[in-house]
């Protein structure tokens, strides 16, 4: 359980990077943002999985 909420907390600290990331490359390049949010969102899904699994 431990490694479960060390993985979960590097995944959310991840997720809030790239969603600032995404903020900020929004009003610069359309695209790069663009990408930066699909990479977000795989972390969401994995974040997700984690949390069913370990419901």
């Amino acid at each position: 359980m431990f490694g479960f909420g060390n993985r979960e907390e590097k995944l959310k600290e991840r997720y809030s990077q790239l969603m600032q990331e995404v903020y900020e490359l929004s009003t610069v390049n359309r695209k790069k943002s663009d990408l930066k949010r699909a990479e977000a969102e795989k972390i969401s899904d994995e974040l997700e999985k984690l949390r069913i699994k370990n419901a």
